[in-house]
């Protein structure tokens, strides 16, 4: 069950687009933050859904570009996810289990790549605006390749603050994200994105 939160998310992605035809900005708030932000923090909460259950999450994040992050899931489980450029680490507290596995496999063209990598959105995807809902405009991202795993992805904005991101896979689950607090100047070093194997857990490799 908890595993679907890790997997949701990168199929999908802890790593989420609505502005109106005759306007233009959603684009260019996207294109502005990539170019911009070479770190990110802030909260997010997250809902899984499919045609048998709706599952929530929520809690913290932190990237620092190229290629780190660190999502903590503070609620309904206890979950810590590392990429550290080389490896995912996901640690289920609960279980006391840690999952390690080969990042560039985990990721490849998902969209957890356009908040990591700022090479991913022009090589990976075509963008139109996408419309707007609650404040938030919307890009709709294309992924070129017809293998990617997921139909669509949607990233919004409030101004240019990333607010939201919106993901259907090929299994028919959709995934939203919600982001708040978000920082694009935070103060992060490469030492929070090193994970050690807390001392009693397992550790399998995939």
């Amino acid at each position: 069950m908890k595993q679907t939160t890790y997997s949701k998310f990168f199929a999908a992605a802890v790593l989420g687009l609505a502005i109106g035809a005759a306007q233009a900005g959603g684009i260019d708030a996207l294109k502005k933050f990539n170019a911009d932000a070479d770190g990110l923090s802030g909260s997010f909460s997250q809902t899984v859904k499919n045609k048998k259950k709706t599952q929530t999450s929520g809690g913290t994040f932190q990237i620092m570009r190229p290629g780190l992050f660190r999502w903590e899931y503070s609620k309904p489980y206890k979950q810590t996810i590392v990429g550290d450029g080389q490896h995912i680490w996901l640690y289920d507290v609960d279980l006391k289990q840690v999952t390690k596995s080969d990042q560039s496999q985990a990721i490849g063209d998902s969209p957890a790549s356009i908040l990591s990598d700022k090479n991913a959105l022009d090589s990976s995807y075509s963008l139109k605006e996408d419309g707007s809902g609650d404040g938030i405009d919307y890009v709709l991202a294309t992924p070129k390749k017809n293998n990617a795993g997921y139909q669509f992805i949607r990233i919004g904005f409030k101004g240019e603050t990333l607010a939201a991101m919106e993901l259907k896979d090929g299994f028919g689950n959709q995934t939203s994200i919600k982001f708040s607090n978000v920082n694009t100047h935070p103060n992060l070093s490469r030492g929070n994105f090193k994970f050690v194997p807390p001392k009693g857990v397992d550790v399998l490799s995939q």
